[in-house]
Formats: C-alpha cells, structure tokens, sequence
C-alpha cells in the first residue's frame, strides 16, 4: 500500500506528491518548490517519516513542474526522469520560464533517465507505469499502478477540466486523443493532477465536457 503527501508549490500552485510505501522508499512526483520554505517543509516530511528518496519523476517538463529540480538533486542526489519527448523542453525550460516573466538561476541537474510509453519506474515494492499522454507538452505522461489505482496526470487531465494546448509543443488534438486512452482505465481510478484536487477516473466521465469512452 502506498501513502501519498501533496505540497502545493511556488506561483501556480502546482502540486508535487511525494509517495511512499512501507520500505521506507518514495518517489517525488513534480517537484515545483520554488523557495526555501516550500523545500524546508519537502524535507521535513522525508525526515520526519525517516523516508529513502529513490526517484524524482517528472510528468513534463514545463518550469512550474521543475523549479526544485536542483534541489532534490542537491539534497538527495536524485536525476529527474523525464519522457524523452520533453528532454529538450527540460534543458531549455528557463528561457521558457522567463516568457511567463519567472526567472531563476539554479543550474538544472542533467536528466537522470529518459522513458517512453510502456516503460517503468519503480521504487520500494511497487511499480508504475508510463503512459505518454501528448497535448499539453509532446512529452507529457501520466505514472499509473494497476495495483493502486492511481494515475498521477500532471497537466493532461483535471477535474473538470484539461490542460492547455496553446503552448509550444501543445495539441488539442493529441490531447484528446490521451485522453480517449485514459479513459479506458477503470472508473474507480484515482487522477492526481499537477494542479487542484483529486479526482476520478468514473467521476470525470460523469462531469468533465472534454470526456466520453
């Protein structure tokens, strides 16, 4: 059984996860923070639960999914793990994120491992899927367990909602083409979003207008 802890991070509110399992090990998914109190208040959850930080997986590369990139690699050594199809994205994403007027100075820590669709990332004893979801980013993914239940969608599913597909790399055609395959998991899914509440898979077929099966 996993345990899953959001922080909601820097000035989009983007949600990073940090889940675990009873090894002790934990992934992080979508590190944003984007200062000191948001990283110090990370830190203390890994401490405070005595957790091993084993993978820092990245559902795209867009700067508010990436902003404490450095800092996991400076506290606990990890290389993020991004869809291939994101890996320029990654390396360019502070000229990206100066278009949106945020800037920042840390150097971004080389990709630590670049995966397709039908790859894997484990941690503890427990293993996730990729699943490449393109729309929002030509890299997007989504991290799903069968066992769990649990997909975790950054940017390409929401409740109620989608992500945008008018940035570069973007397609509103691709992304309802990800989306028509997420929708084959089943209902009793949970949808863990980069930004907002939690959501399910049954509940968004029911409610989001983007949706059907």
């Amino acid at each position: 059984m996993i345990n899953i802890k959001k922080f909601e991070c820097n000035m989009l509110s983007e949600n990073c996860y940090i889940v675990s399992d009873e090894t002790g090990e934990c992934m992080i998914v979508d590190c944003g923070a984007y200062g000191p109190f948001e990283q110090k208040a990370i830190e203390d959850y890994i401490n405070g639960n005595s957790l091993t930080p084993k993978l820092h997986v990245l559902t795209h590369a867009h700067f508010d999914h990436v902003l404490g990139c450095k800092f996991l690699h400076d506290t606990y050594g990890l290389q993020p793990v991004v869809c291939e199809s994101d890996a320029d994205t990654y390396k360019d994403v502070k000229k990206y994120a100066a278009e949106f007027g945020v800037t920042f100075n840390d150097e971004m820590p080389i990709i630590g491992r670049c995966v397709n669709d039908g790859d894997e990332v484990t941690f503890g004893n427990h293993t996730f899927k990729v699943i490449h979801t393109p729309g929002h980013s030509r890299g997007c993914v989504v991290y799903y367990s069968e066992e769990e239940s649990t997909a975790f969608t950054g940017d390409t599913l929401f409740r109620g909602s989608i992500g945008r597909t008018d940035l570069p790399g973007g397609s509103m055609f691709q992304i309802i083409q990800s989306l028509r395959m997420l929708m084959q998991l089943p209902d009793n899914t949970v949808v863990l979003p980069g930004h907002g509440p939690e959501t399910t898979i049954g509940k968004e077929l029911a409610s989001n207008p983007y949706l059907d099966r």
